[in-house]
């Protein structure tokens, strides 16, 4: 098994259930890990075999600064399931950290693995 990952992706939405949350965009931080196999990717030395990190990115910004949940567990579970089903991906490791949602505390969030490591 190999892994891709990608830290630090920032993205401002709307998440939380206060009042104040739900008005204005906050930012959320996202470090994935997703399990593939680059051996094809590696030999042919050709994106079209390759799992395209840019094209996850992309995708999941795009979702991400769209949405509007109440509570981070939902976000998470939404971004792991289009990861799962649209980049052909087996399992996924994904941290959401919810910057500045406890006063005090630098980091708050959820960690959510999903699918099966292979």
């Amino acid at each position: 098994m190999d892994i891709i990952f990608l830290r630090g992706l920032h993205i401002e939405t709307i998440v939380g259930i206060f009042d104040w949350e739900r008005v204005k965009r906050r930012k959320v931080v996202l470090d994935l890990e997703m399990a593939t196999d680059n051996r094809k990717a590696a030999a042919s030395d050709a994106i079209e075999d390759a799992l395209d990190y840019s094209a996850v990115s992309q995708r999941i910004t795009s979702f991400v600064e769209q949405s509007s949940f109440f509570l981070v567990e939902t976000l998470a579970e939404k971004i792991c399931g289009i990861i799962l089903n649209e980049f052909n991906v087996a399992w996924v490791r994904l941290s959401l950290n919810k910057v500045g949602a406890i006063e005090g505390a630098s980091d708050v969030g959820v960690i959510i693995e999903r699918g099966e490591k292979p």
